[in-house]
């Protein structure tokens, strides 16, 4: 189920009790629901405060009621490029501090604009939250003064990189535009997209961005959410304080839907330069959020395409084994919504057999009706989903604010799971029958260049505007002066910067411990906030017990682990798991094997179950090994030409060797696929399922007691092997920077990867190395983001990492550039590694410290984060109190330790760069990096002569 401007499933409650006091529920007359206090500033700000002390932390949320349904024809992308011009300054926070600010406070931040509405967002420590609600207010009603037009072009060029990495460079990127074109009118409010036009971003003028926020961005147009550990009293005060003075502005009308309608069916087709498989897409007009038959649509979706019994899995997938899986689903927006078949067919499939079986399907769809078991597995779910959407204080902080501003109360939330539980079969056909069957649509064929005879016969090409790389098509960043501009008069000194309050005292949650009979390691956490467990099982090795000649197995084994049991079927499986309202799926790593869940703890002894009966009595469904391995294959296919799995494939290669068993990707290649058969799963399987080597962790509503009776089965049942880890050789030693290129004709951007060996994260020194690399490139407050982003504008972002793992790891930073600054991207890059250990100082340290210690009051919120302190201990093996000793490392640090830690662990002369781009354009350049001549390299790492350019 999507719904687009509700951007998580509602919370709803009461009546969630009511339905499932009919199923014997733990929770039987509890009333479930979200206290909040409601009340209208005199300027029209909606304020919603919701009181949980369970954590000392505070979100904020504010949701103005504009997105790109707002803007004018011509003006397109206004609202999403408003949304970055709120994080650049206002007249009292400053410019860029927005970034640095919260960062430093140790807090979470961000925004999104959709068709509908735009939101701001902070996760904070609670002594926090008047300098939040400061800084809000200052870009709330004290930010247009600070628009220059230097801030204005080059925070342009930003959104270009953006739209160039998330559109234009991405396989089947255009897909959006394509559908929205064809299916609403010229003058339709979704009829663009929400990054807009590149055309129009450039022709628009500072004027357009003062009418823009003149017209949209009052208080009367927006909703606040603060939740969390907070007094309110204190919080009204600081509410009217600093936004009780904002001028509310000119009245705004609610849109009226705008259903749009298809005369006649449109096929359009578009040859894409990233694609490798080809894609069908039916796409039909359907009805608006909070429209009665919203809710039987959703179940439509669900019903068609979801499950071993919907009609499109089992004749797109099983019958005609023409693509690995189908989805289907509606999408409800403020003013209209669609409902889409999507299917990504098997490598050179006819699109045109994509489509009869599509029909086919809904024809038995029409003959079959609908199994209850569907209809039930579906409600079941929803139970699970409430308690999810409960976990999170930012989570909640959305749905109060979506609610109130898209269906006029937060009181919407519980009259929700009443809609959605009133759907009947019944409802479900008739909406079908309404705007499905027989009814016209748009289809879109989406093929790898050169395979336009794969489109469904009688598509037209459809219009796409791709951008042509130029050298010198953008101006240089304009330089970033201080301006004198009038300021808004106030009511109080906004210059002054309100102090933190006292520091919140943070709990670190109590883990409890136990080794099983059979060397099962189990971690628990015990948490009663809500009737929910998350779980984890991790089973080490994955890709690294992998035969060389067969690297694939171990991502296999996992998928096929879960199509059924040795007593189950692949459907009763799935049935199982559904009537429990559960969630269950395994996956493989480079370094571990993990089968994770998450359940009502009511359930939760009956879920664990079934994961016993998943580890210990495999299917070894032949069926469902040959349609995982075509699956697989497809995938393999389709990563090969997307520009970033290139270039994480062509990083660890080079970095390990090609004869590391690191250097391989989990899901094997082409040619590793076609020697794996079902017996080579039953040989890892037998060989590396040992419970010396797994762990297992628990969060949530559960008593160790329950825990350990509920693993009573897998300690008596599953064998000591005794398995150990093969010993690794660490990442290849690296003499001196060499820079190595891939070539992507056509690309709309270069990725560039840049890293050296490391230490394991169990190591005495990894932690150090996170801490020093704050500074350089963990956040928008790093030196590579700052400079390559706000500064110069060739990137929508640029980061470096220390990854944690068991075997010894690297350092890594990486951007996605515009082509056309490729070399001088890779040069800056250099120059600010380079710069790093003498540029450090103290005030970045204890900018630092301040961050890192601050931010422990977010570490256990919700039950993952809870569960990812247990598999960090498990995984790397850790101390129980290792926090605290993380802590005492920050603490400790000095300046000469974190000069000696930079020196050591990021020695630019020392590294590999690696670039994935137009060679076409971009090779010759590269030269002028200051790193040698550049190595050109293919796909898999392998030297390829240059003439190939020629």
């Amino acid at each position: 189920m999507k719904k687009q401007y509700l951007l998580f499933l509602s919370v709803f409650l009461l009546s969630a009790c009511e339905q499932s006091s009919n199923q014997g529920n733990q929770t039987d007359n509890k009333e479930i629901k979200i206290d909040y206090d409601k009340y209208t500033l005199d300027n029209g700000l909606d304020i919603i405060l919701h009181q949980d002390k369970s954590d000392p932390i505070v979100a904020v949320a504010i949701l103005f009621h504009v997105g790109s349904n707002r803007e004018k024809v011509g003006r397109t992308g206004f609202a999403h490029f408003f949304e970055h011009m709120l994080f650049q300054a206002s007249e009292n926070v400053g410019k860029g501090n927005f970034f640095k600010v919260i960062e430093e406070l140790g807090g979470d931040f961000n925004g999104g604009t959709w068709n509908d509405g735009t939101i701001y967002y902070e996760v904070v420590p609670k002594n926090a939250l008047e300098k939040i609600l400061w800084m809000e207010s200052d870009r709330m009603g004290f930010m247009i003064n600070t628009v220059t037009e230097a801030v204005f072009e080059n925070e342009k060029q930003v959104v270009k990189n953006e739209k160039r990495q998330r559109v234009d460079n991405q396989p089947y990127g255009h897909t959006r535009y394509v559908i929205d074109k064809a299916l609403y009118p010229e003058n339709h409010p979704y009829n663009w997209q929400v990054i807009g036009s590149l055309e129009d971003l450039e022709k628009s003028t500072i004027a357009d961005v003062k009418e823009f926020y003149e017209k949209w961005y009052g208080p009367n147009n927006a909703t606040m959410v603060i939740a969390g550990d907070f007094e309110t009293a204190e919080a009204k005060a600081m509410i009217e304080k600093y936004f009780g003075e904002i001028p509310r502005k000119g009245e705004i009308e609610n849109l009226s839907p705008q259903p749009t309608s298809v005369k006649e069916t449109i096929k359009l087709m578009h040859e894409d330069n990233f694609a490798q498989l080809p894609e069908l897409n039916m796409i039909w007009p359907t009805v608006e959020d909070g429209n009665p038959d919203a809710y039987a649509l959703d179940y439509l979706g669900e019903l068609l395409s979801d499950g071993k019994r919907a009609p499109l899995y089992k004749e797109v997938v099983e019958n005609q084994k023409l693509a690995p899986s189908t989805s289907s689903y509606n999408s409800t927006r403020e003013i209209a919504g669609t409902f889409q078949v999507r299917v990504r067919a098997n490598k050179d499939t006819d699109l045109n057999q994509v489509q009869n079986a599509i029909f086919q399907a809904m024809e038995n769809f029409e003959k079959n009706g609908i199994d209850d078991r569907d209809m039930e597995r579906i409600k079941y779910a929803l139970e699970t989903d409430f308690y999810g959407g409960l976990s999170s204080l930012l989570v909640k902080s959305w749905q109060l604010a979506q609610y109130n501003e898209f269906r006029g109360s937060p009181d919407e939330l519980q009259k929700e799971i009443k809609k959605i539980l009133a759907v009947s079969k019944e409802d479900v056909m008739r909406v079908y029958q309404k705007y499905i069957k027989g009814k016209p649509y748009v289809m879109t064929s989406f093929v790898p260049k050169g395979q336009a005879d794969l489109a469904v016969k009688g598509s037209s090409i459809a219009e796409v505007v791709e951008e042509t790389i130029k050298e010198g098509a953008e101006n240089a960043p304009m330089e970033e002066k201080e301006e004198d501009y009038a300021k808004t008069p106030s009511k109080i000194d906004r210059s002054i910067i309100p102090p933190l309050g006292d520091p919140p005292s943070v709990t670190s949650p109590t883990i409890w411990e136990k080794t099983l009979s059979n060397s099962l390691s189990v971690l628990g956490i015990p948490n009663n906030e809500l009737p929910l467990v998350e779980f984890s099982l991790r089973i080490k090795g994955g890709l690294l017990m992998d035969d060389p000649t067969k690297i694939g197995v171990a991502n296999l084994i996992t998928d096929v682990m879960q199509e059924g049991t040795k007593n189950k079927s692949p459907e009763e499986l799935e049935d199982a798991i559904g009537q429990l309202g559960a969630t269950l799926n395994m996956r493989t790593t480079d370094e571990y094997i993990a089968i994770s869940g998450s359940c009502l703890s009511k359930n939760y002894e009956a879920v664990m179950a079934l994961v016993q009966e998943m580890i210990l009595e495999p299917r070894w469904d032949e069926s469902e090994f040959s349609r995982i391995k075509q699956k697989t294959l497809a995938g393999i296919t389709q990563a090969e030409a997307n520009p970033n799995s290139v270039g994480r494939n062509v990083f660890m290669k080079l970095l390990y060797g090609k004869d590391h068993i690191l250097s391989n990707r989990t899901l094997g290649t082409q040619a590793s696929l076609a020697t794996i058969s079902m017996d080579d799963l039953k040989t890892y399987y037998n060989k590396n399922f040992s419970p010396n080597l797994a762990s297992y962790q628990v969060a949530g509503a559960v008593t160790k007691k329950q825990v350990l009776n509920a693993l009573k089965g897998l300690e008596e049942g599953w064998e000591n092997k005794e398995i150990a880890l093969p010993r690794l050789a660490p990442p290849k030693t690296i003499d001196k920077p060499v820079v190595y290129f891939v070539d992507i004709p056509d690309s709309k951007q270069s990725i560039i990867r840049i890293g050296a060996p490391s230490v394991a994260g169990n190591s005495d020194e990894y932690f150090a190395t996170t801490v020093v690399n704050q500074r350089l490139g963990d956040g928008s407050s790093g030196r590579l983001f700052q400079q390559l982003r706000e500064e110069k504008g060739y990137t929508y972002g640029a980061y470096s990492f220390f990854p944690r793992r068991i075997n010894p790891s690297y350092f890594g930073a990486s951007s996605s550039v515009r082509s056309n600054v490729t070399t001088e991207s890779v040069q800056l890059f250099k120059e600010i590694l380079e710069r790093y250990q003498a540029d450090y100082n103290a005030e970045d340290l204890e900018k630092t410290k301040s961050k890192m210690l601050r931010s422990n009051a977010l570490a256990y919120e919700t039950l993952g984060d809870k569960l990812g302190i247990l598999h960090n201990i498990s995984t790397y093996g850790l101390p129980l109190d290792y926090m605290k000793k993380e802590d005492q490392v920050v603490r400790d640090m000095d300046l000469a330790k974190a000069k000696e830690v930079i020196g050591k662990f990021i020695d630019p002369s020392k590294m590999i760069y690696i670039v994935i781009g137009d060679a076409k354009t971009q090779y010759t350049k590269l030269k002028n990096a200051g790193l040698g001549d550049p190595i050109l390299i293919d796909k898999d790492a392998e030297p390829v002569k240059t003439d190939i350019l020629n």
